[in-house]
């Protein structure tokens, strides 16, 4: 019986992998050329023909080794981003909304800004100051998830906003669209609507975020500064 792990080790010599995973490519490789190996000896081949079949294969050893060194460093970087970014930015939309649709439930009242115009009078701007104070706490813990997985400071910044960006996706679509139905209703007051909610879903929020992260992503740059 060819000793498949051995030839596969000695073909993806250099295979630049860390130890556990250089060797669970050479296992897998190699069961899968063993698997061909025992099926070509079912069907009446010989073993030297079997082996030189089995072998042939990978064409390219070279070429094999190059593929999967290149399959590992995607899934590194997939893995990378999901801990830096991901991770820490979607726990802090969850937490965020879950937090808003608490203090929408059970108070404190919001602070409603109106405007007022021909045709119109509605409530355009509902801010929820106990969520504004929370959000320090939970740009502080986006800032500190991401630090600690080791994203940089642009990466960290994204995870502290995060919650906002669903809102700030919306605004950078209505505005341009209130512009463009300009003669199907009142520019002015859908104008001034758009924004005052802008203010009070992004720009407020997005500044009650940085403000509880950004002292925690100095710190730690501080600290992986001078370490």
């Amino acid at each position: 019986m060819p000793d498949w792990e051995g030839i596969v080790r000695q073909q993806l010599a250099g295979l630049a992998l860390e130890i556990d995973e250089r060797r669970e490519v050479i296992a897998e490789v190699a069961a899968h050329l063993e698997e061909t190996f025992e099926q070509l000896r079912g069907q009446g081949i010989s073993e030297e023909a079997a082996f030189e079949r089995a072998l042939s294969q990978v064409k390219d050893w070279q070429s094999l080794r190059r593929q999967i060194q290149m399959a590992r460093m995607k899934e590194d970087v997939m893995t990378e981003r999901v801990k830096q970014l991901w991770l820490p930015g979607l726990l802090t939309l969850f937490f965020s909304m879950v937090l808003l649709m608490a203090i929408q439930l059970i108070g404190p009242k919001p602070v409603i800004v109106s405007t007022s115009g021909w045709r119109m009078t509605a409530p355009v701007a509902v801010i929820y100051v106990p969520w504004l104070l929370s959000l320090l706490l939970i740009g502080a813990m986006g800032a500190y998830l991401a630090g600690r997985a080791g994203a940089s400071q642009r990466t960290t910044l994204l995870s502290i906003v995060f919650p906002v960006l669903p809102y700030s996706v919306f605004f950078a679509i209505w505005i341009p669209v209130s512009l463009i139905l300009d003669d199907h209703i009142s520019h002015n007051i859908m104008f001034s609507a758009l924004l005052l909610g802008l203010v009070a879903w992004v720009v407020l929020p997005g500044v009650a975020l940085l403000v509880g992260g950004l002292p925690v992503q100095i710190l730690k740059s501080r600290r992986s500064a001078s370490a």
